[in-house]
């Protein structure tokens, strides 16, 4: 019980402050005392973790165990008695603590009944579809929560709580819309919140709860194993172990080697040491998770010929939107000397299509802006903005030129191609581009009377071609309905604006014509909504929001034909 109460009145207690920090302030709350609340949770919070530490002392087993399980609890109370007094810090300790709870609800070693910690948690029976949604949902509450604090602003700046919640969004999204300026009213506190919650988003909650897990020497329960197997796409429990590790091995080697060269690129820009390493790393995180963020407000247009960082960029992006299972079977493709003939084929797949829409993409740039907004660049800078934009179009939204100068059948062409999006598995968003090959395929070997659809001399199975026109169906449905609200409610804004910045937060792309910023409170909540769906996945939500544990399968009943087409 201790547990449950602590979680209660601290949750409320970082509830109270977000929204008594926030414009807009809600009646209920702006008449309360807020001195007398503040004093008051003083000292409660504290208190409730401490009582909270004792009863996980007097359950566990043993030393052994509170030290592996229960130590950040007793690590978060010492500063908070340090500090006593200090309402700010507590309420950023108390939203850690939150935050590491709600990670440790993921593991599912403790199966007594009376299990506080996690038995809540094993009786929502969450499919793996409805925990993907929690997970972001808990993230992005988690954040918003966070850049509603004084702290994560600059000085003079105040940030309204529906701000925050769509920067949270964006960020957990990995989209990297901004309704405000990363470099100007962010401080530095909150330029590092919207890093973690890109990486954290990025590399996905199930994932570095299932790693920190095994680090600490625990073991996922099998119900666990079956969901991680299950959102991961791994076919064994050992497999999946060695996936969850590679994951963020790969993430944070990329990351790293990313870092240090971006960062000798901005050294080379006469940008000083220290700044240069932040700005390299936090480019490098922001640009292997596809999340689009970016410190200077005109993201990369000044640095758009500057080969060691624009190329730098694009590997990034790259790297990031092909998936972890791809990116481990060409990295063990190539330390085994493997022919490509001998990859699987979802990786071959996503390397060709991935490979066709870069080239397509930048010969289409290319062409069709040679003589309008790139006319007075020499053909290598062309080369490098035209390249630059169409590897950006896979999700990432950096930009090294003006979008508003591109021609109208350019901004219709990038939207085509950011509906598409990245590659299942990676950090990316959009329909998928397996998606959209199996779709072309489907459509190819109906042309040619074929009844199976196949490709690599492999047959796609059934099941995923129907799965794919699911997907792009609800996908198309979802982005209609969502533009059509858009309109209504933005009716100043011109059709193409309202179209790139609807299909830019479905695919989680984060490209923009400028209009984010001067959104209403109703169009930056649409757009906050789409966001959530293009990262879930449009059809991940309405398996969540749909599944119900124990339904059979229902009757079959005899084939008929119809007439269509």
């Amino acid at each position: 019980m201790p547990y449950s109460i602590e979680l209660a009145i601290n949750g409320l207690f970082v509830l109270y402050i977000s929204l008594s920090r926030a414009e807009n302030l809600p009646q209920f709350v702006g008449g309360l005392n807020s001195s007398v609340v503040y004093q008051l949770f003083t000292y409660i919070a504290p208190l409730c973790v401490l009582i909270t530490t004792l009863f996980h002392f007097k359950r566990s087993a043993g030393i052994d165990e509170f030290i592996r399980k229960y130590i950040f609890s007793f690590v978060i109370f010492v500063p908070m008695v340090i500090t006593y007094g200090d309402v700010e810090f507590l309420y950023w300790l108390t939203v850690v603590h939150l935050f590491s709870t709600f990670i440790s609800l993921y593991d599912g070693a403790d199966t007594r009944k009376d299990s506080l910690e996690v038995g809540w948690m094993q009786k929502l029976r969450l499919k793996p579809a409805q925990l993907v949604v929690f997970s972001f949902g808990a993230i992005i509450v988690a954040g918003t929560l966070l850049l509603a604090l004084p702290i994560s602003a600059a000085e003079g700046v105040k940030i309204g709580f529906i701000d925050a919640l769509f920067m949270a969004s964006s960020a957990t999204c990995v989209t990297g819309l901004s309704t405000i300026s990363l470099a100007d009213d962010l401080s530095l506190f909150g330029q590092v919140v919207i890093l973690v919650l890109f990486q954290v988003g990025g590399l996905g909650i199930m994932t570095l709860s299932s790693c920190l897990a095994v680090l600490m020497g625990r073991s996922l329960g099998v119900k666990e194993q079956v969901m991680m197997q299950d959102v991961l796409d791994s076919s064994s429990a050992s497999e999946l172990m060695r996936l969850i590790i590679d994951i963020v091995k790969f993430t944070l080697s990329i990351e790293l080697i990313g870092g240090i060269v971006l960062t000798l690129g901005f050294y080379l820009e006469d940008f000083e040491i220290g700044n240069a390493l932040f700005l390299g790393f936090y480019h490098s995180v922001s640009a292997f998770c596809n999340a689009g963020f970016s410190l200077f407000n005109a993201s990369f247009v000044e640095y758009a010929y500057n080969p060691v960082i624009s190329m730098t960029i694009v590997v990034l992006i790259i790297t990031g939107g092909l998936g972890f299972s791809v990116i481990q079977e060409v990295f063990d493709g190539v330390k085994q000397r493997k022919k490509i003939v001998n990859y699987s084929l979802h990786s071959k797949i996503v390397v060709t299509t991935n490979f066709f829409l870069v080239v397509a993409g930048a010969v289409f740039l290319f062409l069709s802006e040679f003589l309008h907004s790139f006319e007075k660049l020499n053909l290598l800078e062309i080369f490098q903005v035209s390249l630059f934009q169409s590897v950006t179009l896979r999700t990432a939204g950096f930009n090294t030129v003006e979008l508003s100068s591109l021609h109208p059948h350019t901004l219709y062409f990038m939207i085509l191609f950011m509906f598409i999006g990245a590659s299942p598995g990676s950090t990316g968003g959009g329909i998928k581009t397996t998606t959209f090959a199996v779709l072309i395929q489907s459509i190819m070997s109906t042309l040619r009377n074929k009844t199976k659809v196949g490709m690599f001399e492999r047959t796609i199975p059934d099941t995923i071609v129907v799965r794919s026109i699911a997907i792009f169906v609800v996908s198309l449905i979802t982005v209609s309905v969502m533009l059509l609200f858009m309109i209504k409610i933005e009716p100043q804004k011109d059709f193409l604006s309202i179209t790139f910045e609807t299909i830019s937060a479905f695919a989680t792309v984060g490209l923009s014509l400028g209009i984010t910023s001067t959104l209403s409170f109703f169009g930056k909540v649409f757009i906050v909504f789409l966001m959530f769906v293009g990262r879930v996945g449009p059809l991940t939500l309405v398996l969540a929001v749909g599944q119900r544990e124990g339904k059979k399968a229902g009757i079959e009943y005899p084939e008929s034909k119809i007439l269509i087409g």
